[in-house]
């Protein structure tokens, strides 16, 4: 599609989200799958459920232009954890493609719109879905700097991410 056909919140979304997803890919091609058990303290999240959270983060962006609302109580049972780092790339993967064509389609009225959080009837946050997807843009961010934390802990070499890391060059394979 060409820019000047998109919104122009997408022409600023869509760069942004593409390098992001390039970091976030990168760190989580270095998990262990040995290790998704592994956590840093009792009221830390496992690896395996950081890592699920990370790759379904993205799956929220296109959900979120094509709701108004998401009940968090559906996902009080879900323990839809990844057990390979395929499975976790091959999510990513999906979940980015379906948010990049989403946004890529979203007209400027519907960044508009007004998203809800709820807990059953109680309302927790209502934003603009423009202002919901750079939260779960940001949300990822955090998730991954978490992340590159348990992997430095695991003793796994971290990957570049803004910069070159102690492991490794800027923006080494």
């Amino acid at each position: 599609m060409l820019t000047e056909t998109l919104a122009p919140l997408a022409q600023a979304l869509l760069p942004e989200l593409a390098d992001e997803l390039q970091a976030t890919r990168r760190v989580l091609a270095r998990v262990p799958e040995a290790q998704l058990n592994w956590q840093p303290h009792p009221k830390s999240m496992t690896l395996g459920v950081l890592v699920s959270h990370i790759t379904d983060l993205m799956g929220g962006i296109e959900n979120t232009l094509h709701t108004t609302s998401i009940d968090v109580a559906q996902f009080a049972n879900e323990a839809d954890e990844l057990t390979t780092t395929q499975q976790l790339l091959d999510r990513l993967d999906a979940h980015s493609a379906a948010a990049q064509a989403a946004i890529t389609a979203a007209s400027p009225s519907d960044f508009e719109q007004l998203w809800s959080l709820c807990s059953g009837e109680q309302v927790l946050l209502r934003q603009t879905r423009a202002e919901i997807i750079r939260h779960l843009i940001s949300h990822t961010v955090h998730h991954r700097g978490q992340l590159s934390v348990y992997l430095r802990l695991l003793d796994v070499p971290v990957p570049s991410i803004y910069g070159p890391s102690a492991d490794e060059p800027m923006f080494a394979g």
